[in-house]
Protein backbone atom coordinates (compact mmCIF):
# COMPACT_ATOMS: atom_id res chain seq x y z
CA UNK A 1 0.00 0.00 0.00
CA UNK A 2 1.19 3.59 -0.59
CA UNK A 3 2.72 5.24 2.46
CA UNK A 4 2.32 8.82 1.23
CA UNK A 5 6.00 9.77 1.39
CA UNK A 6 7.43 9.50 -2.13
CA UNK A 7 5.25 9.41 -5.24
CA UNK A 8 7.54 7.14 -7.28
CA UNK A 9 7.90 4.70 -4.41
CA UNK A 10 4.16 4.65 -3.86
CA UNK A 11 3.55 3.96 -7.55
CA UNK A 12 5.95 1.02 -7.39
CA UNK A 13 4.21 -0.28 -4.29
CA UNK A 14 0.85 -0.19 -6.10
CA UNK A 15 2.34 -2.38 -8.85
CA UNK A 16 3.80 -4.93 -6.42
CA UNK A 17 1.88 -8.01 -5.30
CA UNK A 18 3.62 -10.32 -2.84
CA UNK A 19 2.76 -13.99 -2.43
CA UNK A 20 3.05 -15.26 1.12
CA UNK A 21 3.36 -19.04 1.09
CA UNK A 22 2.08 -19.38 4.65
CA UNK A 23 -1.32 -18.23 3.33
CA UNK A 24 -1.49 -21.28 1.04
CA UNK A 25 -2.08 -23.83 3.77
CA UNK A 26 -4.91 -26.22 4.50
CA UNK A 27 -4.39 -28.16 7.70
CA UNK A 28 -6.14 -30.10 10.45
CA UNK A 29 -5.38 -30.30 14.17
CA UNK A 30 -6.97 -32.77 16.61
CA UNK A 31 -8.88 -31.01 19.41
CA UNK A 32 -9.95 -32.79 22.57
CA UNK A 33 -11.63 -31.06 25.52
CA UNK A 34 -10.46 -27.68 24.27
CA UNK A 35 -6.79 -28.66 23.85
CA UNK A 36 -4.82 -28.94 20.61
CA UNK A 37 -2.78 -32.08 20.01
CA UNK A 38 -0.18 -33.16 17.47
CA UNK A 39 -1.70 -36.61 17.82
CA UNK A 40 -4.17 -38.32 20.15
CA UNK A 41 -6.49 -41.30 20.29
CA UNK A 42 -10.01 -40.89 18.96
CA UNK A 43 -12.27 -40.57 22.03
CA UNK A 44 -14.93 -42.96 20.69
CA UNK A 45 -12.41 -45.44 19.29
CA UNK A 46 -9.06 -45.54 21.16
CA UNK A 47 -7.58 -47.84 18.51
CA UNK A 48 -7.71 -44.98 15.98
CA UNK A 49 -4.93 -42.40 16.16
CA UNK A 50 -5.80 -38.84 15.15
CA UNK A 51 -2.87 -36.80 13.84
CA UNK A 52 -2.33 -33.22 12.78
CA UNK A 53 -1.70 -32.88 9.07
CA UNK A 54 -1.58 -30.52 6.11
CA UNK A 55 -2.35 -30.70 2.41
CA UNK A 56 0.58 -32.06 0.44
CA UNK A 57 3.07 -29.34 -0.42
CA UNK A 58 4.69 -28.76 -3.80
CA UNK A 59 7.74 -26.67 -4.69
CA UNK A 60 5.95 -23.32 -4.40
CA UNK A 61 2.55 -24.09 -2.91
CA UNK A 62 0.37 -27.23 -2.56
CA UNK A 63 -1.42 -29.74 -4.76
CA UNK A 64 -4.74 -27.86 -4.72
CA UNK A 65 -3.29 -24.52 -5.82
CA UNK A 66 -1.28 -26.26 -8.54
CA UNK A 67 -4.48 -27.90 -9.84
CA UNK A 68 -6.40 -24.60 -9.75
CA UNK A 69 -3.76 -22.88 -11.88
CA UNK A 70 -5.20 -24.83 -14.83
CA UNK A 71 -8.82 -23.99 -14.00
CA UNK A 72 -10.71 -21.86 -16.55
CA UNK A 73 -12.33 -19.71 -13.87
CA UNK A 74 -9.71 -19.49 -11.12
CA UNK A 75 -6.49 -20.08 -13.04
CA UNK A 76 -6.15 -16.51 -14.39
CA UNK A 77 -6.33 -15.10 -10.85
CA UNK A 78 -3.36 -17.26 -9.84
CA UNK A 79 -1.32 -16.73 -12.99
CA UNK A 80 -1.92 -12.96 -13.12
CA UNK A 81 -2.80 -12.20 -9.50
CA UNK A 82 -4.77 -9.26 -8.17
CA UNK A 83 -4.53 -8.08 -4.54
CA UNK A 84 -6.54 -10.55 -2.45
CA UNK A 85 -8.91 -7.92 -1.05
CA UNK A 86 -9.56 -6.40 -4.48
CA UNK A 87 -11.36 -9.35 -6.09
CA UNK A 88 -8.17 -11.39 -6.14
CA UNK A 89 -7.81 -15.01 -5.03
CA UNK A 90 -8.95 -15.10 -1.40
CA UNK A 91 -10.42 -18.03 0.55
CA UNK A 92 -12.22 -17.11 3.77
CA UNK A 93 -15.03 -19.64 4.23
CA UNK A 94 -14.53 -23.17 5.55
CA UNK A 95 -17.06 -25.91 6.35
CA UNK A 96 -16.30 -29.60 6.84
CA UNK A 97 -18.50 -32.69 6.65
CA UNK A 98 -16.51 -35.89 7.34
CA UNK A 99 -13.80 -35.91 4.64
CA UNK A 100 -15.53 -33.32 2.46
CA UNK A 101 -14.26 -29.76 2.72
CA UNK A 102 -16.11 -26.73 1.34
CA UNK A 103 -14.03 -23.60 0.74
CA UNK A 104 -15.77 -20.25 0.25
CA UNK A 105 -14.10 -17.58 -1.87
CA UNK A 106 -14.25 -13.95 -0.88
CA UNK A 107 -12.77 -13.39 -4.30
CA UNK A 108 -12.83 -13.65 -7.16
CA UNK A 109 -16.51 -12.91 -7.69
CA UNK A 110 -17.31 -13.45 -11.37
CA UNK A 111 -20.11 -11.26 -12.79
CA UNK A 112 -21.81 -11.29 -9.41
CA UNK A 113 -21.34 -15.04 -8.79
CA UNK A 114 -19.33 -16.24 -5.79
CA UNK A 115 -17.52 -19.58 -5.73
CA UNK A 116 -17.56 -22.50 -3.32
CA UNK A 117 -14.91 -25.13 -3.94
CA UNK A 118 -15.53 -28.68 -2.74
CA UNK A 119 -12.68 -31.11 -2.13
CA UNK A 120 -12.31 -34.45 -0.38
CA UNK A 121 -9.16 -35.25 1.54
CA UNK A 122 -7.50 -38.53 2.41
CA UNK A 123 -4.43 -39.32 4.47
CA UNK A 124 -1.48 -40.32 2.29
CA UNK A 125 0.92 -40.76 5.19
CA UNK A 126 0.95 -39.55 8.80
CA UNK A 127 0.77 -35.77 8.72
CA UNK A 128 0.26 -35.44 4.96
CA UNK A 129 -3.15 -35.13 3.28
CA UNK A 130 -3.92 -35.82 -0.37
CA UNK A 131 -6.95 -35.06 -2.54
CA UNK A 132 -9.37 -37.65 -3.86
CA UNK A 133 -10.49 -37.46 -7.48
CA UNK A 134 -14.15 -36.46 -7.12
CA UNK A 135 -15.04 -34.54 -10.27
CA UNK A 136 -15.62 -35.50 -13.87
CA UNK A 137 -12.54 -36.79 -15.70
CA UNK A 138 -10.79 -37.34 -12.37
CA UNK A 139 -10.58 -33.70 -11.29
CA UNK A 140 -9.61 -33.00 -7.69
CA UNK A 141 -12.42 -30.59 -6.90
CA UNK A 142 -15.95 -29.45 -7.70
CA UNK A 143 -17.06 -25.84 -8.18
CA UNK A 144 -20.39 -24.50 -6.96
CA UNK A 145 -21.34 -21.00 -8.12
CA UNK A 146 -23.85 -19.06 -6.01
CA UNK A 147 -25.41 -15.69 -6.80
CA UNK A 148 -24.95 -13.52 -3.71
CA UNK A 149 -25.84 -10.18 -5.31
CA UNK A 150 -22.20 -9.45 -6.08
CA UNK A 151 -20.94 -10.21 -2.56
CA UNK A 152 -18.07 -12.54 -1.71
CA UNK A 153 -18.04 -15.30 0.89
CA UNK A 154 -16.76 -14.50 4.38
CA UNK A 155 -17.66 -17.76 6.14
CA UNK A 156 -19.54 -21.06 5.77
CA UNK A 157 -21.15 -23.47 8.20
CA UNK A 158 -23.44 -26.47 7.93
CA UNK A 159 -26.96 -26.70 9.27
CA UNK A 160 -27.86 -30.30 8.58
CA UNK A 161 -27.40 -30.86 4.84
CA UNK A 162 -27.77 -27.15 4.15
CA UNK A 163 -24.91 -24.68 3.96
CA UNK A 164 -25.18 -21.27 5.59
CA UNK A 165 -23.20 -18.55 3.81
CA UNK A 166 -22.02 -15.31 5.35
CA UNK A 167 -21.50 -12.83 2.50
CA UNK A 168 -19.92 -9.39 2.35
CA UNK A 169 -17.96 -7.08 0.03
CA UNK A 170 -14.91 -8.48 -1.71
CA UNK A 171 -12.99 -5.26 -1.07
CA UNK A 172 -11.85 -3.86 2.26
CA UNK A 173 -14.81 -1.58 2.81
CA UNK A 174 -18.00 -1.36 4.82
CA UNK A 175 -21.04 -2.62 2.91
CA UNK A 176 -23.92 -5.06 2.99
CA UNK A 177 -23.41 -8.18 5.10
CA UNK A 178 -25.97 -10.84 4.30
CA UNK A 179 -26.70 -14.42 5.35
CA UNK A 180 -27.79 -16.95 2.70
CA UNK A 181 -28.88 -20.59 2.81
CA UNK A 182 -27.80 -23.06 0.13
CA UNK A 183 -30.16 -26.02 0.36
CA UNK A 184 -28.97 -29.65 0.23
CA UNK A 185 -25.34 -28.65 -0.32
CA UNK A 186 -24.20 -32.17 0.47
CA UNK A 187 -26.24 -33.49 -2.46
CA UNK A 188 -25.05 -31.06 -5.14
CA UNK A 189 -22.95 -33.70 -6.86
CA UNK A 190 -21.06 -32.30 -9.84
CA UNK A 191 -20.24 -28.67 -10.62
CA UNK A 192 -23.32 -26.54 -10.00
CA UNK A 193 -24.71 -23.04 -10.35
CA UNK A 194 -27.44 -21.80 -7.99
CA UNK A 195 -29.32 -18.56 -8.45
CA UNK A 196 -31.88 -17.23 -6.02
CA UNK A 197 -34.68 -17.93 -8.51
CA UNK A 198 -33.74 -21.63 -8.58
CA UNK A 199 -35.22 -22.30 -5.14
CA UNK A 200 -31.90 -23.79 -3.96
CA UNK A 201 -30.53 -20.51 -2.64
CA UNK A 202 -32.31 -18.00 -0.44
CA UNK A 203 -31.56 -14.89 1.60
CA UNK A 204 -32.11 -15.48 5.32
CA UNK A 205 -31.48 -11.96 6.61
CA UNK A 206 -29.23 -8.91 6.44
CA UNK A 207 -26.90 -8.08 9.29
CA UNK A 208 -27.19 -4.60 10.82
CA UNK A 209 -24.61 -2.20 9.36
CA UNK A 210 -22.71 -0.43 12.13
CA UNK A 211 -19.42 1.22 11.19
CA UNK A 212 -18.04 1.00 14.73
CA UNK A 213 -18.71 -2.69 15.40
CA UNK A 214 -16.42 -4.24 12.78
CA UNK A 215 -17.15 -6.69 9.97
CA UNK A 216 -18.85 -10.02 10.48
CA UNK A 217 -16.23 -12.71 9.86
CA UNK A 218 -17.48 -15.92 11.46
CA UNK A 219 -20.68 -17.81 12.17
CA UNK A 220 -21.81 -21.10 13.66
CA UNK A 221 -25.11 -22.76 14.54
CA UNK A 222 -25.24 -22.30 18.30
CA UNK A 223 -27.96 -22.98 20.92
CA UNK A 224 -28.37 -19.92 23.11
CA UNK A 225 -30.81 -18.55 25.73
CA UNK A 226 -33.07 -21.54 25.43
CA UNK A 227 -33.14 -21.42 21.61
CA UNK A 228 -31.81 -24.59 20.02
CA UNK A 229 -32.00 -23.20 16.50
CA UNK A 230 -29.96 -20.00 16.41
CA UNK A 231 -26.91 -18.57 14.69
CA UNK A 232 -23.89 -17.01 16.42
CA UNK A 233 -22.09 -14.29 14.43
CA UNK A 234 -18.71 -12.87 15.46
CA UNK A 235 -16.90 -9.76 14.25
CA UNK A 236 -13.33 -8.63 13.66
CA UNK A 237 -11.78 -5.54 15.28
CA UNK A 238 -14.48 -5.26 17.96
CA UNK A 239 -15.35 -1.82 19.25
CA UNK A 240 -14.97 -1.06 22.95
CA UNK A 241 -18.71 -1.62 23.46
CA UNK A 242 -18.23 -5.29 22.49
CA UNK A 243 -15.28 -5.95 24.79
CA UNK A 244 -15.77 -7.72 28.11
CA UNK A 245 -12.59 -7.38 30.14
CA UNK A 246 -9.29 -8.27 28.43
CA UNK A 247 -10.13 -11.68 27.00
CA UNK A 248 -13.77 -11.70 25.91
CA UNK A 249 -16.08 -9.95 23.46
CA UNK A 250 -19.80 -9.89 22.81
CA UNK A 251 -21.13 -11.64 19.70
CA UNK A 252 -24.58 -11.52 18.08
CA UNK A 253 -27.12 -14.33 18.15
CA UNK A 254 -29.92 -14.56 15.59
CA UNK A 255 -32.85 -16.96 15.87
CA UNK A 256 -33.85 -18.96 12.81
CA UNK A 257 -37.50 -18.69 11.85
Amino acid sequence: KPKGKKTETDLERLATIKTELNRYLLARIPVFEGELFKSCSQPDNPDVELTAGYLQKTDNSNILIDALKEDIHLGPFLTFPLPSKENGFDIEGLAVHKDRVFLGFRGPVLRGWAIILEIEVEEQEPGVLGLKAIGKAGTLYRKHFVYLNGLGIRELCFKGKNLIILAGPTMDLVGDMRVFLLKDALELGENSISGQESGNLEVLFDLPVNLSLGNAEGLVVFPCLGESDSLLVIYDSPDEVRKVGEKAVYADVFRFK
